[in-house]
């Protein structure tokens, strides 16, 4: 783990200080404006049953649930074993060294409340819950990454959902007494503890508080003004204690609901929402770029991902253009290809996640020497490494970018051509003035839950029309790959930060080919442009490679 898998990105020199807001700048220490990126460490101290292959229901879905079970499966005092063992080995030392080593520069830390505080009356603090976001804090300032502290799960539940552990699936910090004191409580604690701790990047209040659901349904739609009034109060407790630290604020519908931020809240606040399951272009982004505009603070793209690369090669690199920082989620999951780390899923794991379905119990033994297996392969140093996953979130060699995902800032006659009229049916790139179709004759069905369909889309371009893509940390041979629809006699010019690098007639055809394009030149970032010099074409992607 000592190695260094990315150095260019590894340095974090403008990890330092204090983050704070300068209009819709996150600025540190020094006052130099800094683009967060990084990972959330999901399924650490929340533990969430997809990230187990749990499959469908809700036996085994939130850490209450999956504690009970575990419980139920192997008994009380290994079932205690187990979760200090799964918590000393799920985040340590050497994740956060590897966080930094692929180029992030912050960290996104959940917390379900009953880590740090005991359920039942008062208000019992829990000294080994606040030791170990101790020890993370330490490893994040050792290795300079930004830490938010994130309470993903409040008491009694903001969401309303599997994803804060609520009980009963109704957000009862908004109508239980206790469950706001509790809250309120457990924030001025938080201050009191980490006030002085710059690597602490800011504090989010609330994950995705209300889900649509509670946000919707009549009886509960009190809720929805509830948690502004929330907000108000919890601020003002969190500034008696301390006014350094910045404040990330979520809206409701799974934190994709602006109108909460009618007001600013706090003169040091960052807008956070969240996107999944959406077209990763402007369309996702414009009312949040609205409401920064309107309220002049910065926004924070907090929660993401669960996707395929192709969309981190879209959504991210585009986040970045507009100086919108990014955290994606999550960290590490079992059996995955799309967080960095993946956990081998031990064998006979599945009779396990089969009894919650209503199987037979596979027996104590049986039970604990596969969990005993399973904490073994979730330490990093035994998951697969998915290294694909960076190189598309920070676009760069080996990856693939969706044609259709061409830069689009700074715009019109710079980025694109965009000679064609604006909008089309998909509702995709609308403004740009290009042309974008369907790739695919007959529809699909929707292939995974957040599966939104643009990457069925192509770019079809015509005489005179061009296309620029960025690409960063370009190795010198680099190669790029197009895959393209050619019915015609056509030529294509490649340039390479507007140097010509090949100009070639592909051989028309009825399906679509993916031919060389050209080799680059060493960049720490470059500007590749297709433009169509005869001739119409549709194009589907390109494909970075080293040599």
């Amino acid at each position: 783990m000592s190695e260094k898998i990315c150095p260019s990105h590894a340095e974090n020199s403008n990890v330092k200080g204090f983050l704070h807001t300068r209009g819709q700048k996150i600025v540190n220490g020094s006052g130099d404006r800094i683009l967060l990126t990084g990972w959330g460490l999901g399924n650490w101290l929340l533990p969430e049953g997809y990230m187990w292959l749990a499959g469908d229901g809700n036996r085994f879905d939130r850490p209450r649930r999956i504690e009970a079970v575990i419980r139920e499966l192997t008994g009380p005092d290994y079932a205690a074993a187990f979760w200090k063992q799964y918590r000393e080995n799920y985040v340590t030392r050497e994740d956060i060294a590897f966080m930094a080593d692929l180029g992030y520069n912050s960290v996104r830390i959940p917390i379900n409340w009953r880590i740090l505080m005991e359920e039942g009356p008062g208000c019992i603090w829990k000294e080994d819950g606040f030791a170990r976001i101790d020890r993370c804090l330490d490893w994040c300032e050792e290795f300079k990454l930004y830490a938010f502290l994130d309470l993903h799960g409040a008491p009694g539940g903001q969401t309303g959902a599997n994803i804060d552990d609520s009980i009963d699936d109704i957000p009862r910090l908004f109508t239980d007494e206790d469950s706001r004191t509790k809250c309120l409580e457990l924030w001025k604690e938080i201050a009191r503890r980490y006030r002085d701790r710059w690597i602490v990047g800011g504090y989010d209040l609330l994950n995705e508080p209300l889900s649509p659901v509670h946000g919707r349904e009549y009886a509960l739609n009190p809720l929805a003004p509830a948690l502004s009034v929330f907000y108000e109060e919890l601020i003002a407790e969190i500034r008696k204690t301390d006014t350094r630290h910045m404040l990330s604020m979520e809206g409701s519908q799974w934190a994709t609901d602006p109108s909460i931020f009618f007001k600013k809240y706090d003169g040091n606040m960052v807008i956070h929402f969240h996107r999944y399951a959406c077209k990763p272009g402007m369309e996702a982004l414009q009312p949040f770029l609205e409401y920064s505009e309107r309220l002049d603070q910065p926004l924070w793209l907090g929660e993401t991902g669960e996707n395929t690369l192709e969309w981190y090669t879209a959504m991210y690199p585009l986040c970045s253009s507009l100086g919108i920082g990014f955290n994606l989620w999550p960290w590490k999951k079992m059996d995955c290809t799309n967080s960095p780390c993946s956990v081998n899923k031990p064998e006979g794991w599945d009779e396990i996640i089969q009894y919650t379905h209503g199987a037979k119990h596979p027996g104590t033994e049986r039970t604990r020497k596969i969990l005993d297996e399973f904490l073994q392969n979730i330490r990093i140093s035994h998951c697969r490494w998915n290294l694909d996953v960076t190189n598309a979130v920070f676009r760069r060699p080996d990856c693939s970018v969706r044609a259709t995902d061409f830069n689009l800032v700074p715009g019109k006659g710079i980025s694109c051509s965009g000679f064609r009229t604006e909008g089309n049916l998909y509702h995709y790139q609308t403004r740009t003035g290009m042309a974008i179709v369907a790739a695919e004759k007959q529809p699909v069905p929707r292939r995974f839950a957040f599966d939104s369909g643009w990457d069925l889309l192509a770019l079809e371009m015509r005489q005179g029309e061009f296309a620029t893509y960025s690409i960063n940390e370009v190795p010198e041979g680099c190669t790029v790959r197009v895959e393209l629809l050619c019915r015609e006699p056509a030529q294509i010019c490649f340039t390479q930060d507007s140097k010509t690098v090949r100009t070639f007639t592909p051989e028309p055809a009825m399906q679509p080919q993916t031919l060389f394009a050209c080799r680059l030149s060493e960049a720490k970032r470059s500007l590749v442009k297709i433009h169509v010099l005869s001739g119409s074409l549709r194009f589907f992607r390109l494909i970075f490679q080293k040599d």
